[in-house]
């Protein structure tokens, strides 16, 4: 009896721990993001000091990735228009990172345990991913449009120029430039009081 017990108490933490963080209610203001989910905010931080990428751009990037879902994934192809085939990729996450740059992630840190449903480890794949873009194809790590054209299409796309035509992805990165420049401005002000400050 013992046994089981002790298997569904430890069930019942892994259940409430997946579920311990959740999509924030409202994506527009970053001040209201972060106080939902006070250690995103630590989280942030952490990955701008190691990284160099502001908070801003690394929310940006989840909101356009995951709308800040845990384990987002890309829909289902159907196969007749209504049975379920696979996924057009292995995206997964907060970041939608492949399995084959979350691997090269993981050996090139060290960080072999980081999950891609860990907000935490997500932002800092992201700022990992940013520096590797700075290093490979001379993008400033204040540039949050390019850095999104390669974070999308890969190092060796984004240096051929795959992304000059794709008219949706110029608007899609675009609008991810305006949410980081917005958030970051946001979280200024919750820096200096005047707004929350975590």
């Amino acid at each position: 009896m013992r046994p089981v017990l002790l298997a569904c108490l430890a069930l019942a933490s892994l259940t409430l721990a997946a579920c311990g963080t959740r999509a924030p209610s409202q994506t527009a203001d970053a001040c209201m993001i972060m106080q939902e989910n006070r250690s995103w905010h630590r989280a942030t931080q952490r990955t701008e000091s190691r990284w160099g990428i502001s908070p801003g751009t690394q929310l940006a990037f989840v909101r356009q990735e995951s709308s800040f879902v845990r384990n987002a994934r890309p829909p289902r192809r159907k196969m007749l228009g209504f049975i379920p085939r696979g996924r057009p990729s292995t995206a997964r996450g907060y970041s939608q990172a492949l399995d084959t740059t979350w691997s090269w992630y993981q050996r090139d840190t060290g960080r072999r345990g980081a999950s891609r449903t860990n907000f935490a480890d997500s932002v800092d794949f992201i700022g990992w991913y940013a520096a590797k873009s700075r290093q490979i194809s001379g993008i400033g790590l204040n540039d949050p449009r390019n850095l999104y054209f390669a974070y999308h299409e890969g190092h060796g796309g984004y240096n051929r120029g795959t992304h000059h035509s794709k008219g949706w992805l110029q608007n899609v990165a675009t609008q991810v430039e305006a949410n980081a420049r917005r958030y970051d401005g946001q979280l200024a002000q919750c820096r200096t009081g005047r707004r929350w400050r975590g």
